[in-house]
């Protein structure tokens, strides 16, 4: 399973990529305005940072909603550098573009998926990944590794090539149970992905190894 970080923060993208673990990234509007880069050339010159970081694998958000619009921006996207995924999402015109890209080479990332037969859809246009968001559907009441288990049955039904990448993540244990379903990827925060790490007998039987080589040592 591959392992994408969820931020546009270059300090935690760069202590994920120190870790050797990270596959990717995944940005959007909403990370991008969390982290205070706005207007259009800083937000295309952090994308190149993030770009200079990481070994593959950029999601780089549109923000248009029309046919036109996404082909425009997502073409000056992808043109930044190979590594770059332009995510577009699960509407008509997103669905339209997805194909265009598809048919083109340009890897694509169909976000804001909360069914599967959005996700069905996204693969038939050629997505690369289709990106479920789980937590925003338990926020509901739904439960979303659900949808990871009915996408994940559906795509090796019919031998999709698209990949699922589980989005929305809360923590650890989401990211242990996506990846028990299946899921060719998940994209998570820091603090998920650095929690699969803890564990109390982890901590607990250091110390005791530690404390043990001490005595043997005579400190």
């Amino acid at each position: 399973m591959k392992f994408f970080i969820d931020t546009a923060n270059l300090d935690q993208i760069k202590e994920a990529q120190d870790l050797g673990i990270l596959d990717g990234v995944t940005t959007n509007p909403s990370l991008m305005a969390k982290e205070g880069i706005t207007g259009d050339e800083n937000v295309i010159n952090h994308y190149k940072a993030i770009c200079d970081i990481v070994d593959d694998n950029v999601s780089a958000e549109v923000i248009s909603t029309t046919f036109e619009e996404i082909i425009k921006e997502g073409e000056a996207l992808a043109a930044l550098n190979p590594k770059i995924v332009v995510k577009v999402p699960m509407i008509k015109d997103g669905l339209k573009a997805i194909k265009y890209f598809s048919s083109k080479g340009i890897k694509t990332n169909c976000t804001l998926i909360f069914s599967a037969g959005q996700a069905l859809l996204a693969a038939k246009a050629g997505a690369t990944y289709v990106s479920p968001f789980l937590g925003r559907l338990d926020d509901i009441s739904n439960d979303g590794l659900v949808l990871i288990e009915d996408i994940r049955t559906i795509f090796d039904n019919y031998g999709y090539e698209t990949q699922i990448l589980a989005a929305s993540i809360r923590g650890p244990l989401h990211i242990v149970n996506c990846a028990k379903l299946g899921a060719d990827v998940i994209t998570a925060p820091l603090a998920a992905i650095v929690g699969l790490l803890k564990h109390p007998l982890t901590d607990s039987g250091l110390a005791t190894f530690l404390a043990d080589h001490a005595k043997a040592a005579g400190k």
